[in-house]
Parts: structure tokens; sequence; C-alpha cells
């Protein structure tokens, strides 16, 4: 019988793992995502016309912007887990800084499902944070 995971366990657990996939994104290496993506993954992202739809599709975009992202700093901001038995979704707002920038801002969703291998995102959505 496993282990079972207070809700506080879940939301550390999944807010460690973005905050370890967003620290090797900054360096341009999309594999920490990658690696906690399950194969049935989904993705949205501004920047593409159309929806991901899987894990192939997924690596084979993130290979090709790999080494080209440069993150300095980045801040994870509100972040919030909803917890429903084996489904979690994790929501926040990102600001990430490079060079001469005065930061990037995101909103983004994954949520997440636990399998056999942990938990893992099934579907992602970022989008860019309105200005005032």
């Amino acid at each position: 019988m496993g282990t079972i995971e207070t809700d506080e366990q879940v939301r550390s657990a999944l807010i460690e793992m973005e905050l370890g996939a967003l620290h090797r994104w900054g360096k341009g290496d999309p594999s920490g995502f990658l690696e906690i993506s399950a194969p049935d993954v989904v993705y949205f992202d501004p920047t593409l016309e159309k929806r991901i739809d899987n894990h192939k599709e997924l690596s084979a975009h993130y290979e090709a912007i790999r080494g080209m992202i440069a993150i300095e700093k980045h801040d994870l901001l509100n972040p919030k887990v909803q917890r429903v038995g084996d489904l979690a979704v994790l929501t926040f707002n990102y600001v990430s800084y490079g060079g001469n920038e005065a930061g990037m801002r995101w909103n983004c969703t994954e949520v997440y499902r636990k399998d056999p291998v942990g938990w893992r995102i099934i579907q992602t959505h970022w989008s860019h944070t309105k200005t005032m």
C-alpha cells in the first residue's frame, strides 16, 4: 500500500518540481520540463499557433529552442495548488529577467496527474500577463 500524501506535501513537491524545471529552463535546458511531463501531455503557449498534443511533439518543440533561453533571475509568485485525488492544478505568476529586460510577466497553469512514476504534468498553459 502506498504512502498517503497530505495536500501540503503535494503542494511542496509540485512547487519544488516546477522550480527545478524553471531553473534549468533559464539555463537553456528544457529537459527539466520534459522529465516531469507525461507521455500524453498537452501544451499551450502564446508563441505557438496550435496546441502541442504529446511528449514527442513537446520534445521536438523544446529541442528547436534548446540553448536559446537565458534567464538571469526569475520569480515564481502566488503559487496555488488545488488537489483532487490523483490530480492537482498548480497556478502561478512568473517573472523572468534576462539581460537588460525589465521582466517578462507570465501566467501559468500546470495540471499534474499522479501515476506509478509519480506526479507528472498532463497539461500546461502559458499566457502573457496583461500590464496596466
